[in-house]
């Protein structure tokens, strides 16, 4: 019986030990990574920006990437469009409301391969509201750079609707035309470095 208990218990620690060195830990490396977005304005003009604290950690079994995951956060009032005083008002109550909902996240529950890339779906947290979305990204590498450090590439692209998370303001035109579009392209590119 013991011998029952010792086969079964080693080969647990075996099953445990492969699955561990089947999955890398890879972190979003901040100097070499963007996460940007573009909304209409007067239907006439894409206003562009970025965030310019956020965080990424990214689970890759390059061997089966449905086993993989991804986390990501960004900080909202470091929300950057070059003109300080929309990116107040983008700070405030209005838009992100940074002061009581100071961070945006997103976590994946699950990957697929589709015919071009990857889907990673998942929860996106803003404002308070997570709804489940699908991201679609692709990966590139494994590479090693020249100081030693194995690195991959994400690249991933989205739209979002505001409204969905509770960012509704907005001002009407003459024509009937709203001031800020309520579509939100995301986009995401980063290297990201093995721990």
């Amino acid at each position: 019986m013991k011998a029952k208990h010792f086969i079964a218990a080693s080969l647990c620690v075996l099953l445990i030990h492969s699955f561990v060195w089947a999955v890398d830990t890879y972190k979003v490396d901040r100097d070499h990574a963007a996460v940007g977005f573009a909304v209409k304005h007067l239907l006439i003009y894409d206003v562009r920006g970025n965030f310019e604290e956020f965080e990424g950690a990214i689970l890759l079994d390059d061997k089966d990437i449905a086993k993989s995951s991804f986390s990501g956060t960004i900080k909202t009032a470091s929300i950057n469009t070059g003109h300080q005083q929309r990116d107040e008002h983008l700070r405030s109550s209005d838009f992100l409301a940074a002061e009581q909902h100071p961070e945006i996240t997103f976590r994946s529950t699950q990957i697929k391969k589709v015919s071009v890339g990857y889907i990673a779906i998942g929860i996106l947290t803003s404002r308070g509201v997570s709804r489940e979305i699908e991201l679609p990204f692709t990966v590139f590498g494994p590479v090693r750079d020249p100081w030693g450090n194995h690195k991959i590439g994400v690249q991933a692209r989205l739209t979002v609707n505001r409204l969905d998370y509770g960012v509704s303001w907005n001002k009407s035109m003459d024509n009937g035309g709203l001031v800020v579009a309520n579509e939100v392209e995301i986009e995401i590119a980063a290297e990201a470095i093995k721990q």
